[in-house]
């Protein structure tokens, strides 16, 4: 194969790359907001933590999919392994659908499983596309460099799902019902469908696809990388933070009874002006993708997580100590339009969040698998087990919120708690101390 088809393979391997990452943000937040329609449902109960069971569901996937992920990478290769997630996708999002058609606990239950199916599609997608993109960078800050664009698409797809909800629903009601969004299931199966044949007619080079040697028993596995294994730790805490900031408050404030306070002229469209605000969320973390993908073949991995975290450490303490009731005028969506709304100031700080996540799972993938050579299919595997805590910490953050805006605020301790070891990790925890054990 010529230099110029080498290109070539690479450049659309790339591009497909990015596709799949959007399609992974699209399909998990829609989970949430979704999930909170059937928390209005009396048979269900109007519990916020039940709002988040879909998205546990979705998370709850990647522990059991994970490794067999990676082992499908390493014997199937990347092609046909993203060619069968999204299949898995298509038939998660039909279950979705289908839940619609029943009412109470059955129909509740119809949807979980649809979210399930649709984690496993999604944790499969991130086992290909992040350790694809970071070895076609060739690791170290190149390949970080595209998981950070990588990332921006992630990110542009994220902001789109929940304000596409909130326009939708409006405000979620003892009414609202799946069905409310079906276009929105129906659209994501129409992508799903063409990237498909984009995919299967695609002639992708990939980077590697390493046969199993039986006959051969390795002593040693990713397990073996001290850095790996805390990295691991890093990115469980660090899926959980990202899940948890938005949609934590954007559950709570969503409901017409909650908002009031801020705006009650607006209260109806509550769904959709929060919509909004964590469409934000992720828009900034766009912003902040974009803003490293430029950046990240100058700064290291490691300088980036730290700021990022030092920064955000301080914006979340922000937010739980300022003055509970004030609000502030921003400009969002009401009855389907932009108009400028009341809401609450702490809001504003945990939006601006998203600026300092945008940037963690990129770092923390590049540097908890640098130098893991030929381990590191079986480690994205591994890896994509560990996204579990977005549905877990989010989980236990909803758990600390009552009926009041105190505990919705005290919840973010957790947040804090999160962004202390990623320092902890950019500063100790990231530095390969196992450089003796043969990779090639």
């Amino acid at each position: 194969m010529s230099q110029e088809q080498k290109k070539s393979g690479s450049m659309v391997a790339i591009i497909t790359m990015f596709f799949l990452f959007a399609m992974i943000a699209f399909v998990t937040n829609m989970a949430a907001p979704v999930g909170n329609i059937w928390t209005m449902d009396d048979a269900v109960g109007n519990n916020p933590a039940l709002g988040f069971m879909g998205n546990f569901m979705n998370f709850l996937a990647y522990l059991f999919m994970g490794i067999p992920a990676g082992n499908m990478l390493t014997k199937v290769g990347y092609k046909k392994t993203a060619l069968i997630a999204i299949v898995v996708g298509i038939v998660g999002l039909l279950i979705q659908y289908a839940s619609g058609f029943s009412a109470g606990v059955t129909g509740f239950s119809i949807y979980l499983l649809g979210a399930f199916v649709c984690g496993l599609c999604v944790c499969m997608l991130n086992t290909v596309v992040n350790p694809m993109l970071n070895l076609i960078g060739g690791g170290g800050t190149k390949g970080n460099q595209l998981l950070q664009l990588g990332g921006a698409c992630n990110s542009l797809a994220g902001t789109i799902a929940p304000i596409m909800v909130g326009a939708y629903v409006g405000s979620i009601t003892k009414t609202t019902k799946i069905t409310d969004v079906s276009p929105m299931l129906f659209g994501a199966i129409a992508i799903f469908v063409i990237a498909f044949i984009v995919i299967y007619l695609a002639k992708i080079d990939e980077p590697r696809q390493q046969k199993a040697e039986a006959a051969v028993k390795d002593p040693h596995s990713p397990w073996s990388f001290r850095h790996f294994i805390l990295g691991t730790v890093a990115i469980f805490c660090y899926v959980g933070m990202e899940v948890g900031i938005p949609n934590t408050f954007g559950n709570f404030l969503s409901k017409a009874e909650n908002f009031t306070a801020f705006d009650s002229a607006n209260a109806a469209n509550a769904a959709a002006i929060i919509g909004g605000m964590t469409g934000l969320y992720w828009l900034l973390m766009l912003v902040g993708r974009l803003a490293s993908g430029f950046i990240s073949g100058k700064v290291s991995s490691r300088a980036q997580l730290l700021t990022a975290s030092c920064v955000g450490i301080c914006l979340v303490l922000i937010s739980m100590f300022v003055p509970e009731a004030t609000g502030v005028s921003m400009v969002g969506f009401s009855n389907g339009t932009f108009a400028v709304n009341n809401v609450p100031l702490f809001t504003v700080f945990l939006v601006l969040m998203g600026l300092c996540t945008s940037i963690m799972w990129g770092c923390i993938f590049n540097l908890a698998t640098e130098g893991l050579g030929k381990y590191t299919e079986k480690a994205s595997g591994i890896f994509m087990m560990m996204v579990v805590g977005g549905g877990i910490l989010p989980l236990i953050q909803n758990s600390i919120v009552s009926d009041t805006i105190g505990s919705l605020r005290v919840s973010y301790i957790i947040v804090v708690a999160v962004l202390a070891y990623m320092i902890f990790y950019a500063l100790i925890g990231s530095k390969n101390v196992n450089k003796d054990i043969k990779v090639d």
